[in-house]
């Protein structure tokens, strides 16, 4: 029995992983095909990409963010009694659901979408991106139902390879869409006597990978389903269950379940949305032109964004990760081991966060200049300088909500996150409106959100298991290690620019980077060997150390 027990723990981590790998390759993906996808659109551009984006994320999150989440929970608990007949029922109530609610936001969004976008958010430019968006909320709510069947029956492998599906055609469509179109964009610019087609014609471009990627990733999971059915039809005939759920009461438990995780997903997602529609009201009543602010939130969402993305996307992974584990600990009621594997979750992301957070302010335009080579990348650096401390803080906030998740505390991260919003928007107000500071408003905005949120869950982790996170090892020695790593940066990437030019100055210097933090942090002790062989290929990391004789 207890052998059975822990192959389903062991099968339940191992799956766990699965996934959280594939959310890896598919942010990173995600990250890495903005950079072309940003060279060819322009800021203008991506400024209109960003806006429709940002309605879209709403939208996904009224309609299908919580689908797979609660249609897993609610499958998986009824084949765990034998009750494969329900299962079926709530997959194919949830599609229904999903069908309903992803179709009326759809057609709302097509239908309005010159209203969102000239009246809502100050940009009208941004409607030809925001209706091809429109039926892709209606899509991925039916690829969520299919993910939350996938996951309620035990496999995580049909969503970890539909995600990927997903990321590498929208990254091939989006980078072909936004190429081919803003060249219909242009010719259409010089008929009607205004530049502004050209990126906004390539921004919806750039929507057409996203609406494509979940089309593709929509039919590998059907026709999966397909070949299931012949295995769910023989499970339903030895399902010996009289009693059949009726719709009213699926749709009941699943409004039930998927609520809280609305309104906590709404909170999260919805800071971009009210940062766009605040950020292009106050720049209009100004006396800014739509283009102008349209090519600041472009460098906003752009470079700042999907430079400070790869960060946040590895931290995102080391979060999720470690719930699975956490609950497992968690059942054994073992306070010191809980406090162990978030100590040791934090400290991991502080190692990979602080460093990259001060690469970011010594090396900002460098990185960007050699990236977004097709860009004016002198906003965006300072961007970056002065946003660089929130990368930090994103980074803990996301481990600590994912703690409090692992604690079964649902409701508490929030309340924190809804806190930390009131503050986050009367901080970019007075930002935008007293002190003029434009998009630099955004950018410090952004760090007064995830700074409160830190603040909040540190108190509730402190108050609900008395866990106090250690500092030395967490926070000083990699600051050290990252002051050494900046003091040689810098001067090998001045040395190497006045012999062998900018560009490979800054690839020689990000490896320096590399390597000088890492020998630092062995060295001041932040990194134990036994630490090392925990994290992802420790074995051969220690083995290099070892043979440079690093570890005593």
């Amino acid at each position: 029995m207890a052998t059975q027990k822990g192959k389903k723990e062991k099968n339940f981590l191992i799956q766990g992983t699965i996934l959280a790998v594939a959310g890896v390759i598919t942010k990173l993906i995600g990250a890495v095909y903005r950079i072309p996808l940003t060279n060819i659109v322009g800021n203008e551009g991506i400024g209109y990409y960003g806006v429709a984006f940002s309605i879209y994320i709403v939208a996904l999150t009224l309609t299908s963010y919580s689908l797979p989440l609660a249609v897993s929970k609610l499958v998986s608990a009824r084949m765990a009694v034998g009750e494969v007949k329900n299962a079926y029922r709530v997959f194919k109530g949830a599609l229904a659901f999903a069908i309903l609610s992803g179709g009326v936001i759809s057609l709302v969004i097509f239908l309005g979408a010159d209203y969102i976008a000239t009246d809502i958010m100050i940009m009208k430019m941004s409607v030809y991106a925001l209706r091809i968006l429109a039926p892709c909320v209606l899509v991925v709510a039916l690829l969520g139902v299919f993910r939350g069947f996938f996951q309620g029956i035990g496999s995580m492998i049909p969503t970890a390879i539909s995600q990927v599906v997903e990321q590498v055609v929208n990254a091939v469509a989006s980078i072909a869409g936004a190429y081919v179109l803003f060249r219909v964009g242009a010719d259409i610019a010089k008929a009607k006597g205004n530049d502004s087609y050209g990126p906004a014609y390539a921004a919806a471009g750039g929507t057409i990978g996203t609406i494509l990627g979940a089309g593709i990733a929509l039919l590998f999971l059907i026709l999966l389903f397909l070949a299931y059915k012949k295995i769910l039809r023989r499970q339903m005939a030895r399902d010996i269950h009289s009693r059949n759920e009726h719709y009213r009461a699926i749709y009941k438990v699943l409004l039930l379940t998927i609520t809280p995780v609305v309104l906590g997903a709404t909170v999260y997602n919805i800071s971009d949305f009210v940062d766009s529609a605040i950020f292009n009201t106050v720049m209009s009543a100004q006396g800014y032109k739509y283009t102008e602010y349209a090519k600041l939130l472009g460098m906003f969402s752009g470079q700042y964004g999907t430079i400070t993305s790869v960060p946040l996307a590895v931290s995102t992974a080391l979060a999720s990760s470690l719930i699975p584990s956490l609950v497992t600990t968690v059942q054994t009621g073992n306070r010191r081991q809980i406090h162990r594997k978030i100590t040791t979750a934090t400290r991991f992301n502080m190692i990979l966060s602080i460093p990259s957070a001060v690469g970011l302010v010594i090396l900002a335009k460098p990185i960007l200049d050699l990236l977004f080579y097709t860009q004016d990348n002198t906003k965006p650096a300072l961007m970056l300088q002065l946003g660089a401390f929130s990368v930090v803080l994103f980074c803990l906030s996301t481990v600590t909500t994912s703690v409090l998740q692992g604690l079964d505390d649902m409701i508490t991260p929030v309340k924190n996150a809804a806190i930390a919003l009131v503050l986050h928007v009367i901080a970019l107000l007075l930002m935008l409106v007293a002190f003029k500071w434009n998009i630099y408003a955004v950018v410090l905005s952004k760090t007064v959100f995830a700074g409160v949120i830190c603040i909040l869950n540190a108190h509730a982790l402190r108050e609900r298991i008395g866990y106090v996170q250690e500092q030395k090892k967490t926070f000083v020695i990699p600051i050290l290690a990252s002051a050494i790593m900046a003091v040689c940066t810098t001067v090998v990437h001045l040395l190497a620019e006045l012999f062998v030019g900018d560009k490979f100055a800054t690839v020689l210097a990000l490896l320096v980077a590399m390597l000088t933090y890492g020998v630092a942090l062995i060295l001041l002790r932040g990194i134990t060997e036994a630490e090392m062989l925990e994290m992802p290929k420790g074995a051969m990391l220690v083995k290099i150390c070892r043979k440079l004789r690093l570890f005593r």
